[in-house]
Parts: C-alpha cells; sequence; structure tokens
C-alpha cells in the first residue's frame, strides 16, 4: 500500500502576518505549474494564520496548521487557542508534542493525549510529534523512549483514528542543531515506531500511518530520507522560513 508523502512546514515563532503573505505570493509563483506529488501543509504563528490563508485565495495546494491547541473547549484559560476557533479558520492540522513543547512548557504524554483527542474530535489531522534527546540515544534507551512517548499520546484512540494521525520522528538532539540523523538511522526509528504500531493498533493502521522525519532537513538530504521504505515526509523548521528551499522540499518529494 502506498502512502503519500507529507511535507510540513513548522514556522515555530518566526513570520509575522505580512512576512507570510509574501512567503505565499512566492512560493506560489515558485511551484506553479509543478508536479507536487506530496500534501503540503504550513504551519504558522497563531497570528499569521489568517493573512496566510487570506494569500492563499481559497487554493487548496497546501494545508494549513497550527502549532498546539488547548485540551479545552473555551472558558477562562487565558492565552489559550480551542479547537472550535481552529475549524473556523479552515484549518486542517495541529502540530502537537513537539520536543519544544514539552521541554519548555511542561506538556505531558497525558497532556498531549488530551489533545490528540480534541483535534481527532474536531475534524482536525494532529501531526504527533516524539523523539529522543541524545543522552537517552547514546544511554541506549532509544526504543523505550519512542514506545512510551507513542503510547502516551494515542492512549485510547481506536485504530481508525491512528491510522489518520501524523507522526514526526523528531530526533531532539537533530533540531536546529544543522546534525541529522543519518538515513538509516531515521529509518531504524521509523520501522520501530511502525512496529509499536502494529503490536497495538494492529498490522492495517501501522500501513496506513504517514511517518515524517524531522531534525535539520533540507533539499540536500531530503531524497535519501524520502527513499527509505518507512519515511512518508518531513516536518521541516529553518529550511521551511523561505520560500525557495521549501518549494525545493515540496518538488523533490516523491
Amino acid at each position: 500500500m502506498s502512502r503519500k508523502p507529507i511535507i510540513a512546514a513548522n514556522w515555530k515563532m518566526n513570520i509575522g502576518p505580512a512576512e507570510g503573505a509574501a512567503f505565499i505570493e512566492s512560493f506560489k509563483n515558485i511551484v506553479k505549474g509543478q508536479d507536487i506529488a506530496c500534501d503540503t501543509v504550513i504551519v504558522p504563528p497563531f497570528t499569521t494564520i489568517p493573512s496566510v490563508l487570506n494569500a492563499l485565495g481559497g487554493c487548496d495546494c497546501i494545508g494549513i496548521g497550527a502549532q498546539n491547541v488547548s485540551e479545552y473547549d473555551n472558558g477562562a484559560y487565558t492565552g489559550e487557542i480551542s479547537t472550535t476557533m481552529l475549524q473556523e479558520l479552515g484549518l486542517k492540522y495541529v502540530v502537537l508534542g513537539h520536543s519544544e513543547r514539552r521541554q519548555y512548557f511542561g506538556e505531558t504524554d497525558a497532556i498531549i493525549n488530551a489533545k490528540i483527542k480534541k483535534t481527532i474530535a474536531a475534524g482536525l489531522t494532529p501531526i504527533f510529534c516524539i523523539g529522543e534527546t541524545k543522552d537517552e540515544r547514546l544511554g541506549g534507551i532509544l526504543e523505550p523512549v519512542l514506545e512510551i512517548q507513542l503510547k502516551g499520546g494515542l492512549k485510547d484512540l481506536t485504530p481508525e483514528q491512528v491510522a489518520d494521525v501524523v507522526i514526526a520522528y523528531e530526533p531532539v538532539w537533530a533540531i536546529g542543531t544543522g546534525l541529522t540523523a543519518t538515513s538509516k538511522e531515521a529509518q531504524e526509528a521509523h520501522a520501530f515506531i511502525r512496529k509499536v504500531i502494529a503490536d497495538v493498533f494492529g498490522a492495517e493502521t501501522a500501513e496506513k500511518v504517514r511517518i515524517q522525519y524531522g531534525g535539520s532537513v533540507k533539499p540536500e538530504n531530503v531524497v535519501e530520507l524520502m527513499a527509505q521504505p518507512d519515511i512518508d515526509g518531513a516536518l521541516v523548521g529553518g529550511a521551511s522560513l523561505k520560500p525557495e528551499s521549501f518549494a525545493a522540499l515540496v518538488t523533490s518529494a516523491k
């Protein structure tokens, strides 16, 4: 069974509304007429989302996502954004469990699990991030770490729900450092993730789930990474902040 590749741009806390609109105009011009074989996703900061959607002008060539969402529906939660607010904007994706959310904002597997459930209930697709630190990899506990994060984040979901989740494997030591897992290392981690999903949710679900690699992905290494049998795309940080480099990633993803 072939899984459609998915390339997503995580802009993090970069690119305001005016710059976001200009990025979309430029990106559309660069890729115009080119054969794009992947789902293309851009995940701007909340304040930039409306201008990006406006610049797209109804073109469904790019799915827009949010970088986070609340596990609560509404109410006295200052600074939070609910799934219904994201729905109203017409978003399609939500990035959840990113290592920066875990590390700097204290998000636990249980919080991430609650957010994933809210996201699915709202008809949005979670891009669910997992990954190990350098110490965990060197300490030989890569697999237990990934398994705990996976099972914790996907707790109580049905196989059908899990099949629609996009999983992003992001070794923490490779995010923004310029270091990249070798294609062999990345493939081994992806194959392990797929095995855990097969064990918990069944082989058919594991076959359907798309697993992205994230961690210093750039046009120079994306083709080799994507050639691996269990790597179905990329979650891109730094290389997604310029329309030229993001377009190069998207057009080379086969």
